[in-house]
C-alpha cells in the first residue's frame, strides 16, 4: 500500500530545530516511548521525518499545554 504523500522530509537538526527537543538523545528516547513519530530511513545513514507528522506532533503538544 502506498503512503499519502508527507510534505517535505525532514532530517535531524531540522526536526530539533523545530521541536524545540534539546537533543537527539531526548528525541529518540520519546520515539522509543511511542511519544513523537518514527523516523524512516531512506539510507542506513540518512533518517528522515515527515514534516506532516512532525507538525501533526507540535500541534498536540501546544493542545496539552494550553489545556485549562
Amino acid at each position: 500500500m502506498v503512503e499519502p504523500h508527507p510534505g517535505r522530509l525532514l532530517r535531524l537538526p531540522e526536526v530539533l530545530s523545530m521541536t524545540g527537543i534539546g537533543s537527539k538523545t531526548d528525541l529518540y528516547r520519546r520515539i522509543r516511548n511511542g511519544a513523537f513519530p518514527a523516523s524512516r530511513r531512506l539510507s542506513h545513514r540518512v533518517a528522515i521525518w515527515s514534516e506532516s507528522e512532525v507538525s501533526e506532533w507540535i500541534g498536540q503538544a501546544w493542545q496539552k499545554a494550553n489545556k485549562p
